[in-house]
């Protein structure tokens, strides 16, 4: 994919400072302040209702903000020179229903000065077999994907993709990686949300975690993780971790989570794993799936906002 004629600035691709947005009586977003790069990956993750995808329809310039500022390249939401320089896919495609598919980006394509050729995009997203398919007889995947090449199709310079795999399978869900990757090497910023930690953690240069409106970390995949390593292992569920903990190395932690699944973090090395398999053949317990692993985005994600369904 060709580089967009981005001239070089020193402001971010995106930036909120201070944003409030209420429905009624609840407050979605609750002075949040983050700030997106140019030409990287910015993910923004979050549990559901955390405003992650009300925080992406005001930089989009869907809505209003109650309060803050925010500007993406430069200019407020709403500006008109914006629109050939954003791309923007939305969790629900907008496309009217009748409309087959490759019509409707043939006419998104118009709104463009250079778009990609939308027979070529239609192609590497696998829907080349549908090009004459009405929109509401796509699947729900091959709606994500159409959505998608709408979003790229006009060269933009950013694009906003909310939660972008959502239902796909896993060749199509490839395929989005690989565009993604695509557009940042083009020099392109992205802004993604997803449920799906391990797709932040593959795409992402910063990720930004929000939780009830704020934000509660944020970093590089790599410096939110750490470098620490840990021992799980799965065993039959309610283990005396006093007892556990007793036996291994000083500033060892050990925890259930979930159920029967088991987490032991410190110092990881011969010493501490000959330790718990030991106090393990002690208690009779089989250690199942024993690995040592690096703590993942996953962890680090429920650890901020918690383990109970919202």
């Amino acid at each position: 994919m060709e580089s967009p004629a981005v001239e070089p600035a020193a402001e971010p691709a995106v930036e909120i400072i201070e944003l409030v947005k209420r429905y009624g009586g609840a407050t979605a977003i609750d002075g949040l302040t983050l700030r997106a790069g140019r030409g990287a990956v910015t993910a923004v993750l979050g549990p559901n209702g955390a405003g992650k995808t009300s925080t992406v329809e005001i930089c989009e310039g869907f809505r209003k903000a109650d309060a803050g500022t925010v500007r993406v390249l430069g200019l407020p939401p709403d500006a008109p020179a914006l629109r050939p320089k954003v791309g923007v896919m939305l969790q629900s495609g907008g496309v009217p229903p009748a409309m087959r598919c490759g019509e409707w980006l043939r006419l998104v394509a118009r709104f463009y000065a250079r778009p990609l050729d939308a027979g070529t995009l239609l192609t590497r997203l696998g829907l080349s077999d549908h090009v004459r398919t009405p929109y509401r007889r796509l699947s729900g995947g091959q709606q994500q994907r159409l959505s998608l090449a709408a979003a790229v199709i006009g060269r933009p310079e950013l694009v906003f993709l909310d939660e972008p795999t959502a239902g796909l399978d896993p060749q199509a869900r490839h395929a989005c990686w690989e565009l993604v990757g695509e557009l940042r090497s083009a020099g392109v910023s992205v802004v993604l949300t997803t449920h799906h930690m391990d797709e932040a953690e593959r795409l992402a240069d910063q990720v930004v975690i929000i939780d009830r409106g704020r934000v509660v970390a944020e970093g590089s995949p790599a410096a939110l993780t750490g470098a620490e390593r840990q021992l799980r292992f799965r065993a039959r569920p309610g283990l005396a971790l006093e007892e556990l903990l007793n036996a291994l190395p000083a500033g060892s932690a050990a925890k259930e989570s979930p159920a029967g699944h088991y987490i032991i973090e410190g110092q990881v090395g011969p010493e501490l794993l000959a330790t718990a398999t030991a106090w393990c053949a002690a208690e009779g317990v089989m250690a199942d799936d024993l690995s040592i692993e690096r703590r993942t985005l996953e962890d680090v994600f429920l650890e901020l906002t918690g383990r109970e369904l919202r």
